[in-house]
C-alpha cells in the first residue's frame, strides 16, 4: 500500500555492480523517472551508485560511468539491485565478499529492497530473503534455491511482493516490478500513465507464469486476443468460459489450452485479475459505493469483491480507497 506522504520525492538508489546487464540497469530510471503527480511534480528521484565510482564493466561490450559511490545507499528510501554476474563466489558459493558485504551494511534499516533477475542473489546473500518468498529468472531458480535453502523460491511467477522486500524474474519482469511499485505507492492512474509513456502493458499480475511456452503465437494459428478484447468490454457482465471460446470459434478445451499458452494463466484467473484491476481504478478515481464498484467490475456482490481484493491486495476495498484518498489529500 502507499507509503506515508513526504515533502520530497521518494529516493530510489540503483546499485550497479560489475557485470550488470545494461537493459535491466536502465529500467528503474525509465519507469520511476516518468512518474509524476497530477500537478506535474516528480514522484521519485533515481540515483545510480556503485562500489567504486568510475567505469563499471557490464555484461555487454561496453562500460558505464557511475559517479556516485556506496555511501549513496544510506540515502535511499528504496534500493534496487539489477542483475549482475560478478563476483563468481556469489553464484558459486552464495557468499558476498567482505567489501561487498560492507556495501550492503551501509543500507539503513527499514529501507525497501528490490531486485531484478539475479539481483536477488545479492539480497539473499546479504540476509534480506531469509525465510521469505522470492523469485528470480527461471533458468537460475534451481541454483538460487540450492545456494539459499532458507529462501522460499517460486520459479514460476513474474515477481514477488513481500512488503519491504520485492524480487522479480528477468528482463521484462523488472518493468512489471517497477510498475507494481509505482501502482502500490501512488495508484493505478499514475502507474498506467507511466506505462503509456513507456509503451508497455500497464499491468501484468505478479502471479502470472514466468515461462510461457509460446509467448508469440505462430501466424498460422488462431489466437485468443479477440476474446480478451471482447471480455474487457463486458467485465460488468457474467462471462462464462464457453462465451470466450465462442468468440474464437473454438471448443472450450482448445480455447483453454491456447489461452494458457498465450497468456500464461487460465481464462478464469485472467478474468479475476482484470476485474481486480478495474475495481482498483474505480475505488481510486470515483465515488461509487463499494456495492456499485463490485457490480461495475463484474464481481456481482460486495462480499465477492472483498474476498478477491483481500486475496490480491491484502486489504478490503474500503481500506484500499481510504489509503489512496488520504495519499492525495
Amino acid at each position: 500500500m502507499p507509503s506515508e506522504r513526504t515533502s520530497r520525492a521518494h529516493r530510489v538508489v540503483v546499485l550497479a555492480l560489475p557485470g550488470v546487464i545494461p537493459f535491466e540497469l536502465s529500467i528503474p530510471h525509465r519507469i520511476f523517472g516518468r512518474a509524476f503527480s497530477p500537478a506535474g511534480d516528480p514522484l521519485y528521484t533515481v540515483v545510480t551508485c556503485t562500489s567504486v565510482p568510475g567505469l563499471v564493466p557490464t555484461e555487454a561490450d561496453f562500460e558505464v560511468y557511475v559517479e556516485h559511490g556506496p555511501e549513496t545507499l544510506a540515502t535511499a528510501d528504496t534500493v534496487l539491485v539489477p542483475a549482475a554476474y560478478e563476483p563468481d563466489v556469489l553464484f558459486r558459493d552464495g557468499r558476498l565478499p567482505g567489501p561487498l558485504a560492507e556495501i550492503f551494511a551501509r543500507i539503513r534499516p527499514g529501507t525497501r529492497m528490490a531486485s531484478i533477475c539475479t539481483g536477488g542473489f545479492y539480497l539473499a546473500a546479504a540476509g534480506y530473503l531469509d525465510g521469505r518468498p522470492a523469485t528470480t529468472h527461471w533458468s537460475w531458480a534451481e541454483r538460487f534455491q540450492r545456494l539459499f535453502p532458507s529462501v522460499r523460491v517460486d520459479p514460476d511467477v513474474l515477481y514477488v511482493d513481500d512488503g519491504d522486500v520485492l524480487t522479480s524474474a528477468g528482463v521484462a519482469a523488472g518493468i512489471d516490478l517497477c510498475l507494481h511499485l509505482v501502482r502500490r505507492d501512488h495508484g493505478s492512474a499514475i502507474a498506467n500513465d507511466v506505462a503509456r509513456r513507456s509503451v508497455v502493458p500497464p499491468h501484468r499480475d505478479g502471479g502470472q507464469a514466468q515461462y510461457v511456452r509460446r509467448p508469440v503465437p505462430e501466424p498460422q494459428l488462431a489466437t485468443t486476443s479477440a476474446a480478451r478484447g471482447w471480455a474487457l468490454g463486458r467485465l460488468h457482465q457474467p462471462i462464462q468460459l464457453r462465451d470466450l471460446a465462442e468468440q474464437e470459434s473454438m471448443s472450450v478445451r482448445t480455447f483453454t489450452r491456447r489461452f494458457r499458452e498465450e497468456v500464461g494463466v487460465s481464462p478464469g484467473q485472467w478474468l479475476t485479475q482484470q476485474r481486480v484491476e478495474r475495481a482498483r481504478q474505480l475505488l481510486e478515481s470515483t465515488d461509487l459505493s463499494v456495492d456499485e464498484v463490485a457490480r461495475s467490475a463484474g464481481f456481482g456482490t460486495a462480499q465477492s469483491m472483498r474476498q478477491h481484493l483481500q486475496s490480491a491486495l491484502g486489504v478490503p476495498p474500503t481500506t484500499y480507497r481510504r489509503t489512496f484518498r488520504a495519499d492525495r489529500a
